[in-house]
């Protein structure tokens, strides 16, 4: 098989770095890769992941025959539509499915509709209203974006005045902060749930845990993701099965009533309390970091699976995963997730690949030939191991011998899974 990957970010790396080790693959694309993809794929950087018509005409010229979407935003924006028309097969959802993540509004009135249990919400398209509501209701409260914001767009507010500034902070994201969602503050213990469906057959991956906030003791501004672990020992057997029956299943039943078909990656983002699981938000790809760790677990062919998902075949395969454990820690640029400074050269790599680290590049380039900071989040340093406690001291040991200037990580990625 041709495969052609879009995205260039940490989860695109391990998601190339699992697609390669498919019998299927012959040759292996990236739009735009990046030096860690580029190991393993021929990189293409001189077309926008957000022009249609070029990916489209590329994918055709190369004879692919996948196309495999790893951002939110080209789904969003109709990717698979125009490659299925052009008779295409892509993994991941068309436009319409992708609303799922792309509209919060369409998310949680497609819940409370099909009675997917999650928190409760209005939505407002005036600051002041939102404002009036919040006063109301008081704090913690959570404070919503209604577009794509990078994974920035929403705020979990403890006091009331943290709740009315956040407000006006949705004017930061554009469009995307012009409807505000607020929701009812939920608290208990957040895991990740993937599943890959072909829009009837939903398989669910084994849970993973992600730290959004960009400091230890889970303080600070919400990031894309600064570390993760898995599998998650918070989501047990029994809550693995309620989230199956009682969310995911649900979901794509409910889009499939409103006319909607979804194939790819259905991503829940749950809150866990008193043995019960509620949807804080869905994703309409893999989650990132979650990938980082739920894929170095996973034994099967993954091309061959996301192949049956396109396809609508997925009813006959099954996954299976290795009994160990894995952690990813993120390394950012400091100030992420507000300014940082690109440019600072990396260093290290060899020394923490020596040491057993899987090392996903989440913002690099090379620059005169050497590796250079490019992004927020830089690296996702990712290791497995027989428990959870030896990947993470296995993963500490690689981030420590790693340097690049004003560098920031957490240091208590997985701390709760060991209490």
């Amino acid at each position: 098989m041709n495969v052609l990957l879009i995205g260039g970010g940490g989860r695109e790396h391990a998601l190339a770095w699992k697609i390669a080790q498919s019998p299927l693959l012959e040759k292996f694309f990236a739009i735009p890769g990046s030096p860690g993809i580029a190991a393993f794929a021929e990189c293409v950087e001189n077309i926008s992941v957000d022009d249609n018509a070029a990916l489209v005409s590329f994918a055709v010229d190369k004879a692919i025959d996948l196309v495999v979407v790893g951002p939110e935003a080209p789904l969003v924006n109709g990717l698979v539509d125009s490659l299925n028309d052009a008779g295409i097969k892509a993994f991941g959802p068309t436009k319409l499915a992708a609303q799922i993540e792309g509209s919060k509004i369409f998310a949680k009135r497609l819940m409370k509709k099909y009675n997917i249990p999650t928190a409760a919400f209005e939505v407002f398209d005036k600051p002041d209203d939102a404002k009036a509501y919040i006063r109301k209701l008081g704090a913690p409260i959570v404070i919503k974006a209604d577009g794509l914001a990078a994974g920035k767009g929403v705020i979990v507010a403890q006091t009331l005045d943290e709740a009315l500034n956040a407000v006006d902070e949705m004017k930061t994201f554009g469009a995307a902060g012009s409807k505000i969602v607020v929701e009812e503050f939920m608290d208990g213990e957040e895991a990740s749930v993937l599943a890959l469906t072909d829009g009837d057959k939903i398989i669910p991956l084994i849970a993973a845990q992600d730290h959004k906030r960009v400091d230890d003791g889970d303080k600070g501004l919400n990031t894309g993701g600064m570390g993760a672990y898995a599998p998650a020992p918070i989501v047990d057997a029994t809550i693995a099965a309620q989230v199956e029956e009682r969310i995911l299943k649900p979901t794509i039943e409910a889009l499939k009533a409103e006319g909607i078909v979804y194939r790819g990656c259905l991503y829940a983002g749950l809150m866990i309390k008193d043995g019960m699981a509620k949807v804080v938000e869905f994703n309409c790809r893999f989650g990132d970091p979650e990938t980082q760790v739920v894929l170095p677990l996973m034994e099967s062919d993954l091309l061959e699976l996301m192949t049956a998902c396109a396809e609508g075949s997925l009813a006959d395969k099954k996954i299976s995963w290795r009994k160990s454990s894995a952690v990813c820690v993120i390394m950012a640029s400091g100030g992420y997730p507000k300014a940082y400074k690109k440019n600072l050269p990396i260093d290290g790599m060899t020394k923490a690949k020596a040491l057993g680290a899987m090392i996903f590049h989440a913002g690099t380039k090379l620059k005169d030939g050497n590796l250079v900071t490019n992004g927020g989040r830089v690296l996702g340093v990712t290791t497995t191991a027989p428990t959870l406690r030896e990947a993470l001291d296995k993963a500490y040991r690689a981030v420590e011998v790693i340097h690049f200037d004003e560098v920031h990580y957490r240091r208590d990625i997985a701390a709760k899974a060991l209490k």
